[in-house]
């Protein structure tokens, strides 16, 4: 018995957060058996990434120390929460994979791809997500959202880097979902919330297994 691996995909302010927690709640009341985690993030080793990763303001981190960091957590968490969800036949749902490593260090930092695509070999296999749902979100509009956002927030180590950087991150999506298009789903981002679920339902319905119902 094999699940279903749903991946969401985006830049900053892009929602995919929003609605990948839109989806987990859709499917568990239809009934269905999902596994919902973050990256990094979900298990002890991949919150304490996270930390360093995000919000450590005091650690200098060059691309390459980021992506061993992010691939370590990645490792965990393809080990301890996502293959054996998908063995069991659920659904996982995961903000985040091995895309982001690809876009921000790779087309963002400029971190060669070759090598960062040879750690992700390394860190989850052949654990690959049955499709990428990647929120595009264009760079004026997402700083729109994010001047909206309430005070107080932690330092992110990615939402301080410059508009450049943003724009080669959504160029390098943009591209890798070009190169993919039978994985990848790209959903305009910037329209109504609802919409966008509307949209990322589409994508995801067909692709339901009945195996992830949960039994009475």
């Amino acid at each position: 018995m094999s699940g279903l691996f749903l991946s969401f995909e985006g830049g900053e302010a892009s929602g995919k957060s929003v609605q990948a927690q839109r989806l987990a709640e859709r499917l568990m009341a239809e009934g269905r058996a999902v596994v919902a985690v973050r990256e990094p993030g979900s298990t002890p080793v991949g919150e304490r990434v996270r930390d360093i990763v995000l919000h450590a303001q005091e650690i200098p981190l060059g691309a390459n120390a980021q992506a061993l960091l992010y691939s370590t957590a990645r490792a965990q968490l393809v080990r301890d929460v996502i293959r054996p969800a998908l063995a069991a036949g659920k659904v996982v749902i995961v903000d985040r994979f091995y895309d982001s490593t690809l876009a921000y260090q790779g087309y963002g930092h400029g971190a060669d791809l070759a090598q960062l695509r040879a750690v992700t070999d390394f860190a989850v296999g052949d654990t690959r997500p049955d499709r990428t749902l990647l929120l595009d979100l264009p760079l004026d509009a997402a700083e729109q959202r994010a001047a909206t956002r309430k005070p107080g927030r932690a330092w992110d180590r990615f939402e301080a880097e410059a508009r450049a950087f943003h724009e080669r991150v959504r160029e390098g999506y943009l591209r890798l979902a070009a190169a993919e298009p039978r994985r990848f789903a790209v959903i305009k981002a910037d329209r109504d919330i609802d919409a966008v679920a509307a949209d990322v339902w589409r994508e995801v319905e067909a692709l339901l297994p009945a195996t992830t119902l949960t039994p009475p």
